[in-house]
């Protein structure tokens, strides 16, 4: 992905920054929870909690985040002659996501499942197209202040989250798994983030993601390629103590580290 991009003032490189941060936190929360859910599918236990949490974040989070872009971004976009038909192609994708949170909702385990899977790889390719095609567009773009309509995104989010009643919303759905506060935590049974596939843009803020949807007393796995000491003090000074971190695995090639938090 482009690692940077040409803003014409501070504030719109900001803006930008907090776009494709989101962005990342939004693929990690996607991912463990879509994590969650295949993993009580295939274990035979009961998937019907991990869908249903993966379903309420997707309607609390990920579509209002999408009205708002709707609202702000894409209309901008539109008006550049050069991203019309991909600005209607991301219009698209998103009545697909759409679709894909109510697939959700119904059917079997397995319908579930496949839906959760196209949902993340959609999202993913949607995210993608967003931060490399229509960011640097808007931001080489002569009298669009990408601050502005940061700050417009802001405002139609807001909205969004009153008129479904998640304003107040604090990400309480997490993945399904181990719930009891005594502390044993079972690896095979979580989540697991493999951040060697992640751009290293976006990896941090993916990770913590991620790690928003583990509720106390849960775990989740995530693999490295490398010991990942820069993260756990980011995390620390993040979330003090929220967390307790046990090796997994301890390279030469790879890293697994399980996060429990407490």
């Amino acid at each position: 992905m482009n690692d940077v991009i040409i803003a014409t003032t501070p504030a719109d490189a900001a803006a930008i920054e907090t776009v494709r941060t989101h962005h990342a936190e939004l693929a990690g929360g996607l991912a463990a929870r879509v994590s969650a859910l295949q993993r009580a599918a295939r274990s035979g236990d009961n998937a019907s909690p991990a869908r249903t949490e993966l379903v309420d974040w997707a309607r609390a989070e990920l579509l209002p985040h999408a009205a708002a872009e709707e609202a702000a971004l894409y209309p901008a976009g539109r008006a550049l002659a050069p991203a019309q038909m991909l600005v209607d192609a991301m219009l698209a994708e998103h009545r697909v996501l759409v679709d894909l949170v109510g697939q959700l909702s119904s059917g079997d385990a397995v319908q579930a499942v496949g839906a959760a899977t196209a949902l993340q790889v959609l999202f993913e390719t949607h995210m993608q197209k967003e931060n490399e095609q229509l960011l640097p567009a808007l931001a080489e773009a002569s009298g669009v202040s990408l601050g502005g309509l940061l700050a417009q995104m802001h405002a139609a989010l807001h909205e969004q989250q009153v008129i479904h009643g998640t304003a107040d919303h604090t990400a309480s759905a997490h993945p399904a798994g181990h719930s009891c506060s005594c502390g044993e935590q079972d690896p095979e049974g979580a989540p697991e983030l493999d951040t060697r596939v992640i751009p290293h843009a976006i990896r941090h803020a993916t990770i913590f993601g991620a790690l928003d949807a583990v509720r106390p007393g849960a775990a989740i796995v995530i693999a490295a390629s490398h010991d990942p000491l820069p993260l756990l003090a980011q995390l620390e000074q993040r979330d003090p103590g929220a967390f307790e971190v046990s090796y997994l695995d301890r390279g030469p090639e790879l890293w697994r580290l399980l996060f429990a938090r407490r």
